[in-house]
């Protein structure tokens, strides 16, 4: 066993229990909870960092959370950072996350104690560096592009003469300022603008709320919808354009039911709504004057068509003129073009008065004709003949009635002859059956008196009943004292049974099992 070792001379004593052997040495380093560790980790953590700004590429993003919340990761060659974005932050974030993107988070380092795990709280997200942009861009533009927004047959051409011309762009730039002055020295319209941000965080949203605004206005309105419209910006970085290419507003640009007109930056520049737009301008100058014609070319123009269209009327009754003047040449006088038809109506006029000649004979004869047949057919001959007619039919009605007046006498004596030869007939028939019937019945009756039980009371029998009027055949079935009713030939009376009962009937004798003496199988007949 090992031995405790000695205290040195100059050591002062203590007043300490000695420890047990084995027994861990104490320590005065305090007892914390897991949460008390992870909570002053957590407060380490933010008080030494703050906010950051960390460079990576997005992995692991599968979209916002059920909740809102997103939640990906940032990884470089040799390390991986935990990421999250708050729901409020995210659709507020200009760039959104996408996976392989590499971008710059701006944002809070924390612990999660619940993975004891660290994690960063992105406030802002940009892509690193123009390369990245590019990227973006292009991965939106082929995506965009796939869904046919950029197609060439969803162009719209623009109005001619616009009346009323809808501006989105900045009120304090000098875009706007442009636009009016090239307006106004072209061709002046009325100007609607529309105030938005042309860069930074809700240019986007801005940009989209204004063109879905103009085409909302209802035409006829108190306020004038656009004919067309120009979405304006001047120059600057790509990242300064970048609102221009977010897909929201490339959307509400192909849904708008206006034509529309891009002059986003300067001619180099090129931005999504460009390809979504039905014509791009270069400038917002360039834009203007796409949009409406020049008004002095226009009345030049105009003159020059009023003359050459005043020269073509001359050209055209000068030749008439000579063509008229030709056919005069050819053609004879007026009297001599007119003899023939003159002619023709002549004998038209001839023929007219002929055939009305014959028409107007042909009437009278068939009004003769009419009249005669009417003087024929007057009313009072008609009713003369009428009337006779009627005494005709008069006489021959009253003599066909006669006729079948007597017919049906005929007839009803005929047939009262028949029915009361019929009725003799049936009563001749009835009696006879009624005798048949009669004789039938009385040999029945004889022949029921001779079968009868009367006829055998009438040799001397009797008939003994009970109470009950059942019959008693057997002496045996009489007990002492049972009252009977006995029916003579005559009448019945009552009587009651005396005496004892009558002996039972000996039995019948039983046959003899054993062989007769004769060894016959048959007994003999003695």
């Amino acid at each position: 066993m090992a031995k405790r070792p000695t205290k040195p001379a100059d050591e002062p004593a203590s007043d300490d229990p000695p420890l047990p052997i084995g027994a861990p040495p104490q320590s005065n380093v305090p007892e914390l909870s897991v949460s008390e560790l992870a909570n002053a980790l957590k407060r380490t953590v933010e008080d030494r960092f703050g906010h950051v700004r960390v460079r990576g590429e997005i992995t692991n993003y599968r979209g916002p959370h059920s909740s809102g919340h997103v939640y990906f990761s940032l990884k470089d060659q040799n390390a991986r950072l935990d990421a999250v974005i708050w729901k409020t932050t995210f659709f507020r974030l200009r760039v959104k996350p996408q996976e392989g993107l590499e971008v710059v988070a701006t944002g809070k380092i924390t612990t999660f104690p619940g993975k004891s795990s660290y994690q960063i709280v992105i406030d802002t997200l940009e892509p690193a560096g123009a390369g990245a942009l590019m990227a973006l861009l292009d991965e939106r533009r082929k995506r965009l592009a796939a869904e046919g927004l950029f197609d060439a047959e969803r162009k719209r051409p623009l109005p001619f003469l616009p009346a009323v011309v809808g501006v989105v762009t900045s009120p304090t730039g000098a875009v706007i300022r442009d636009i009016l002055h090239r307006l106004l020295d072209r061709f002046p319209r009325r100007v609607l603008v529309w105030p938005v941000r042309v860069q930074g965080e809700s240019c986007a949203a801005e940009v989209t709320a204004a063109i879905e605004g103009f085409n909302a206005l209802p035409p006829g309105g108190p306020i004038p919808r656009p004919d067309v419209l120009i979405v304006a910006r001047g120059g600057g970085s790509l990242e300064d354009l970048w609102g221009f290419n977010e897909e929201i507003v490339v959307r509400a640009a192909a849904a708008s039911a206006i034509p529309l007109v891009s002059a986003i930056g300067h001619e180099t520049d090129t931005t999504l709504i460009d390809f979504v737009s039905d014509l791009r301008a270069p400038t917002p100058t360039g834009a203007a004057e796409k949009c409406v014609p020049v008004r002095a070319e226009l009345i030049e123009q105009t003159a020059v068509l009023a003359r050459r269209l005043s020269g073509a009327e001359r050209r055209l009754l000068d030749a008439h003129r000579r063509h008229l003047v030709s056919l005069q040449r050819v053609l004879p006088a007026g009297p001599q073009l007119l003899m023939h038809p003159f002619q023709r109506s002549d004998r038209a006029g001839e023929r007219l008065r002929a055939a009305l000649r014959r028409a107007l004979d042909a009437r009278r004869l068939r009004l003769s004709h009419l009249t005669h047949v009417l003087a024929r057919h007057s009313p009072q001959a008609e009713l003369a003949r009428a009337s006779e007619r009627l005494k005709g039919l008069h006489a021959r009605l009253r003599q066909g009635l006669s006729a079948r007046m007597a017919l049906a006498r005929r007839e009803a004596d005929g047939a009262q002859r028949r029915v009361d030869h019929a009725e003799q007939r049936l009563r001749s028939a009835y009696f006879r059956i009624i005798a048949d019937r009669q004789a039938r019945l009385d040999r029945l009756d004889q022949l029921r008196r001779m079968l009868g039980y009367e006829s055998v009371l009438a040799r001397g029998f009797a008939l003994v009943r009970d109470e009950q009027g059942t019959v008693l055949r057997l002496a045996r079935d009489v007990t002492p004292g049972m009252a009977m009713a006995i029916q003579f030939a005559d009448s019945a009376v009552r009587a009651r049974a005396e005496g004892d009962a009558p002996p039972e009937p000996p039995a019948p004798p039983r046959p003899k099992r054993g062989k007769d003496k004769t060894g016959g199988g048959q007994g003999t007949l003695f």
